[in-house]
This record gives C-alpha cells, structure tokens and sequence, in this order.
C-alpha cells in the first residue's frame, strides 16, 4: 500500500474505540482511509451510531494525532506492515470474522505460512508438557507446518523453540505492540523467532500486554492456522479460548491427554469429551488434514529439501529413480565411496527424498 494512504489505516487504527467492525464499515462507506479521516464529524458518528461519550473519544484522538508518527515509528522499531488489501495477507485470517484490518510484524510472512498449526496451552507448564509441546512442534515442523503460538511462557515457549531447533518457521502473536515483548525473559527467543519467521501484532506501539488483549491476539492464532493443539490447561485457561475461536472458524482442534490427578489436564480432557480429537503424536494430528494439504505440505517440504542439496547429494539423487536400484549401483554410479553413500543415502531418506526397500535397493519417493 502506498505510504500516503497507509498513514490514515495506521491512524484509524491506533483509535481504541474504533474496532475493526467500524473500520471497515467506515472503509466501505468513504472508499478509502484518508477519505473516511476527512469526513465531517456528524457523518461519520451517524454512519457508526455512536453514542456522545464514545464519539468525543474518537474525535479527540483523531484530532490530537500526528498522522505520519507511525510512519515514524516503523522505521524506528523495524517493523513492517500488511493490511487487508495487501496480497501477502494471509489468506487463513480473512477468513475469520471481521479480521485485524492490520498487521504489524517484524519478520518475515510467507506463503508456506498457510500450512500452520497452532500449539497452545498453560502458562504454569509441566514438565511433561513442555516436552510433549516441544516434541510435537519438531516433528510437525519437520513435516513442513509452520508453528503458531502465542510466545507466552509455558507451553508457547516450548512450541516455538521446538520449530527453531530443527529450523522450522514459526509465528509469535502478541497481545501487545510489537515492541513491548511480553514475557521480558522471551526477548531473545523473539530476536530467534523473526530470523525463521515473525512475531506478530494488530496492536498499535506502544500497547501494554493488558488481560484484555489476550482473546483478540487467541483469535488471530487460530485463524492463521488448520488446526489448534491444546497441551496443558486448567479449567478457565486461555487456551481454551483459542479452542473456541478454532471451533467457531471452523478449524480442527485437538488435546493432548495428561495426569487425571493434575488440574493442567481438566481443560484438555474436558476438550476431549466435547469432541476434541486425541493426540499421542504429530501423525494424529496429519491425518486429519484435508489430503490436498497434506499433499501440499509434501511437496513443498520436497522442494524446499531439495533446493538444500549438497553437491554430493545431487550426485546420488540423480542416480535413484522410481524404479529400484541397488546399493552397489548406486556406488559404481556416483563414483563415491561406499561408506559416502550410505552416509548421503540416509541424510536423502531423512529428507523424504528417497525410501529404503527389501535387498538394500533404493527407490524415489
């Protein structure tokens, strides 16, 4: 979006009593920002129906503000950002209802980001959680799936570090500005995060991490993604929220099961009683991807693995077809020796590039 016009949806945004149904209504009305900013007071509180008190707060805010100061403010704190109209928004978020008209994020939104699965759950993690939070989001990120989560402590935290420690792409969602990184002690892992994907926002700056925050960044979490997996949580957890907005956008949700002595398990067994779907593994979860996705993910994880290849790999891929071919074959072709290629043949499997069969013979995948 030009900068002239992107000045007035970072303004209409930083108004707290605004919301992004008014937002839009006041964008479909005007036809653009800086048309709807210019409008005479009375037709935009008739448009809205707003009541005295909250008009007065609107218009003295947008009378107070300085419009090019956000402007200002991304370069100060090296922040990007995508509205609605922008092409690179994400396709899963539109979907939901009345959608952050802006994101604010540092990093880096990609397409692959529309295969996500979210992980969530308590803050006051156990151990097994925590594990089981960080296990699942390397296996799924090893699959392709870009993790989401919410970069509290606990279980958040443990998701996304699970994504960064086998280079996978993750996205952190605030409940606040972008730059008031909440945990304090998260600062670090969100320095890690914008190098293998963002940390994201529809908060102005300058917004404190307040309880009221928090089910607006949840349903964001789960619009970016296909499903939502709950770890850990008590009764009144807000990650049960997330579960709600999943459930409500039409998304899969899935429980991880735990101690029945523990009160972190309630709220995941109580999910799974509702209809929730039990997990003991990344593969629960796949299965109940639509296959074209699933497919999807497959394919790109080739490419991706693929435009990785060392040199030496290339050599042997080059040599395996879809038809079997022997160990030996596989050497005397490559002219390598035979300890290089049994090295190179299972970093390849690793990859999902090649499969093992009967006889030590190998094929395409």
């Amino acid at each position: 979006m030009e900068e002239k016009q992107l000045k007035y949806w970072l303004a209409w945004n930083k108004i707290s009593d605004l919301g992004a149904k008014r937002f839009y209504k006041l964008i479909e009305y005007f036809g653009d920002a800086e048309e709807a900013w210019k409008a005479k007071r009375d037709e935009v509180i008739k448009l809205l129906n707003l009541s005295s008190t909250i008009a007065e707060r609107i218009f003295q805010e947008r009378d107070n503000m300085e419009l090019n100061e956000e402007l200002e403010l991304l370069d100060r704190y090296k922040t990007k950002v995508l509205t609605i109209k922008d092409t690179h928004y994400p396709e899963r978020l539109k979907e939901i209802s009345f959608p952050p008209p802006l994101l604010y994020y540092r990093g880096s939104i990609t397409p692959e980001d529309r295969y996500s699965i979210s992980i969530v759950g308590s803050r006051k993690a156990t151990y097994y959680g925590k594990m089981v939070a960080e296990n699942l989001s390397k296996d799924l990120s090893s699959f392709g799936l870009t993790i989401v989560s919410g970069m509290a402590r606990g279980i958040d935290t443990a998701a996304h570090r699970g994504a960064l420690s086998v280079n996978g792409r993750t996205l952190a969602i605030l409940g606040c500005g972008v730059d008031q990184i909440y945990p304090p002690e998260n600062r670090k892992l969100a320095e890690e995060i914008t190098s293998s994907g963002a940390i994201l926002t529809e908060f102005p700056f300058f917004t404190k991490p307040e309880r009221q925050n928090f089910p607006r960044r949840n349903r964001i979490i789960s619009g970016l993604s296909l499903g939502v997996v709950v770890v850990e949580a008590d009764e009144k957890s807000g990650a049960l929220i997330t579960a709600d907005f999943a459930l409500e956008q039409g998304r899969e949700v899935f429980a991880v099961p735990g101690n029945i002595t523990s009160s972190l398990s309630r709220g995941t067994h109580n999910l799974i009683k509702q209809g929730a779907k039990l997990i003991n593994n990344y593969t629960d979860i796949l299965e109940e991807l639509p296959l074209q996705i699933n497919q999807k993910i497959k394919e790109e994880k080739k490419k991706i693995n693929q435009s990785s290849l060392t040199e030496e790999e290339r050599i042997i891929l080059q040599v395996i077809s879809q038809e079997p071919i022997h160990i030996d074959q596989i050497i005397s072709s490559s002219h390598l020796s035979a300890s290089k290629v049994s090295e190179i043949l299972l970093q390849l499997e690793l990859k999902d590039l090649i499969k093992e069969i009967v006889g030590k013979k190998f094929i395409r995948c």
